[in-house]
């Protein structure tokens, strides 16, 4: 098998058709032939090294959908099958004998598999291999490619985020940002049961987050005087908020989740979180039985990405739109 990626060699610089041969397949490995694969902030600070933690040249993308077309000797052959459809996320495996692993937290294993820290191994290309099979997830039928991919990263983010800090359907929620992860958790949100409050500093998507699900709208400069009305808040923006503001809308025992990436040090007062016992919290991608139970529940309950669908030979525009912040409200590399 050749894989052709599309490979950067230095800091916001351009892609390039690169080809390899991958190593030969191991007992737990498989191969996916991709037909999409979505655009994430994560990738940005990839390609333009935000964080000075890249090697290149890289090959970036992390929410990748395509087929199945080979499976190692010791894959289940009643879980996954050549030919099946399936995606694969930011996390393709992990060792399964630590303590993490061992207690249905693979996301947090100390050896998982980073598909965004691979040196050539992303979703910007014919092919992805994924390190153990259980971190495949299928893909229901009543769920389309472009569509789904971004829930392979921003979709599976913000539904941990609502598991793993018990928001129940009878709460409260604000979503801070109507972009990537936000339009996905105000759909997940509302099948979810819960009164959804949407934040934004751009007016102009009101009408945009009610249609994905928002009860009621908020623009950031009326935050300071929304009171205490929320039981469980989702930043999804990688910005600075004014922290103390925030905390103040929470009702007692209340969460500040945030699973955006803030340019500075969070600075709270004390007071705005000891007196009544409220949390800064964060989240990031869910296991593998998380991904996959997200997957039913966006079947379910007809949630999907907004993807603006690029072709493969305009991959340079996509990323620069993504990196200008042009995207309503993800882009999509259709790889075929």
């Amino acid at each position: 098998m050749t894989v052709r990626a599309y490979v950067v060699d230095q800091a916001a610089g351009p892609t390039r058709p690169y080809e390899y041969e991958p190593a030969p397949l191991g007992p737990l490995e498989v191969d996916v032939a991709l037909t999409h694969s979505g655009i994430c902030q994560t990738d940005m600070g990839l390609i333009d090294d935000h964080f000075g933690l890249n090697r290149f040249p890289a090959v970036a993308g992390h929410e990748g959908i395509g087929t199945v077309t080979a499976v190692g000797s010791a894959v289940d052959p009643q879980q996954l099958q050549i030919g099946r459809r399936v995606g694969v996320g930011a996390i393709a495996g992990s060792c399964f004998h630590c303590e993490w692993c061992l207690s249905g937290q693979q996301h947090l294993c100390p050896q998982k598999d980073d598909v965004i820290f691979r040196d050539q191994g992303g979703t910007f290309a014919s092919h992805i291999r994924a390190g153990d099979w259980r971190h495949v997830i299928p893909i229901p039928d009543a769920l389309r490619s472009a569509e789904a991919a971004p829930l392979l990263c921003a979709g599976t983010t913000v539904f941990n985020a609502i598991v793993e800090h018990g928001v129940r359907p009878t709460d409260r929620v604000a979503v801070v940002g109507i972009g990537g992860l936000g339009h996905l958790a105000l759909q997940i949100l509302r099948a979810w049961g819960c009164h959804v409050t949407a934040i934004s500093t751009s007016a102009d998507k009101e009408d945009d987050a009610h249609r994905f699900g928002a009860d009621t709208f908020l623009t950031s400069d009326q935050v300071s005087q929304a009171g205490e009305r929320f039981d469980f808040i989702l930043d999804t923006v990688g910005a600075d908020l004014p922290w103390d503001d925030y905390f103040a809308t929470l009702r007692p025992r209340g969460k500040l989740c945030v699973v955006g990436v803030p340019a500075s040090p969070f600075t709270i007062n004390q007071m705005s979180i000891l007196p009544a016992s409220k949390s800064l919290v964060s989240a990031v991608v869910g296991p593998p039985a998380v991904t996959r139970q997200l997957m039913d529940f966006a079947a379910r309950h007809h949630i999907q990405a907004k993807a603006e669908v690029f072709p493969r030979d305009q991959i340079d525009h996509a990323i620069d739109h993504v990196r200008n912040g042009r995207a309503r409200y993800r882009a999509v590399i259709d790889l075929r």
